[in-house]
């Protein structure tokens, strides 16, 4: 992706973010201006869900050993941990910060290469997050919720934290020969170990959904609210009695 691109997607992704009713990242559940094309895209991804990531995902599990899987989990989450560090110094999270430092260098040496996950064993908590996070943080609003093919949702936000990622990632520099087989096949592995770890979650979800578009959606605005206030209970979003 080309300087100019990228630039472009950040602008639009901030531009479009300033939209949004609800700095702390939860969007009522209307902020869905698109629903019809978000609508079409969703049973697209769906279809392409049911067609191959799943019988790949399901395939995965039944042939591959859960220690081994496990091993593939454990080294995909500690490669994007950099990216986690980065975001935790700009979110000015000191406490967070450490930890992601601490796992990614124990879990590196002690765990050969992140292939197992001693830091947990040491006590050393684990935690997700990404520039898209770092925004909401700084007060950015997500924008008008989008969903992507391939991608899923994607609000401008999100988006636009995704491009950041990538140049807060050290791997992105790393020149080699045979690196685009690499980064198709991290890719690759990192999305057959997410599909195959919420089998069970998301065929739960849809069974028990009237609507699973509006379900998917809502909860995936609640649960990145969720990790905007770190855990801390929602006090702008109270029903008014």
């Amino acid at each position: 992706m080309g300087k100019f691109s990228v630039v472009l997607v950040l602008a639009i992704g901030l531009l479009t973010s300033g939209c949004a009713h609800d700095p702390s990242g939860y969007a009522a559940t209307d902020n869905d201006p698109y629903e019809a094309t978000n609508r079409d895209i969703f049973d697209f991804n769906m279809k392409l869900d049911k067609a191959v990531m799943l019988p790949v995902a399901k395939f995965y599990v039944h042939a591959v050993p859960e220690p081994a899987r496990e091993g593939v989990h454990n080294f995909v989450t500690n490669i994007h941990l950099p990216v986690v560090f980065f975001n935790d110094v700009l979110q000015g999270d000191v406490d967070r910060a450490g930890q992601s430092l601490g796992r990614m260098t124990v879990n590196t040496t002690l765990g050969i290469g992140g292939l197992f996950d001693v830091a947990s064993d040491m006590g050393i908590p684990s935690h997700e997050t990404d520039f898209g996070i770092t925004l909401g943080t700084w007060g950015v609003g997500e924008g008008p919720f989008l969903m992507l093919p391939f991608l899923g949702p994607a609000p401008p936000r999100d988006l636009a934290g995704k491009v950041v990622d990538i140049f807060m990632d050290p791997v992105t520099y790393w020149n080699f020969r045979e690196k685009i087989y690499y980064d198709i096949g991290l890719g690759l592995l990192g999305v057959v170990d997410l599909r195959a770890q919420n089998i069970g979650t998301l065929e739960g979800i849809e069974r028990t959904s009237v609507d699973y578009y509006a379900t998917t959606r809502n909860l995936y605005l609640q649960y990145r609210a969720a990790q905007i206030r770190r855990g801390k209970p929602d006090v702008q979003n109270l029903p008014n009695f």
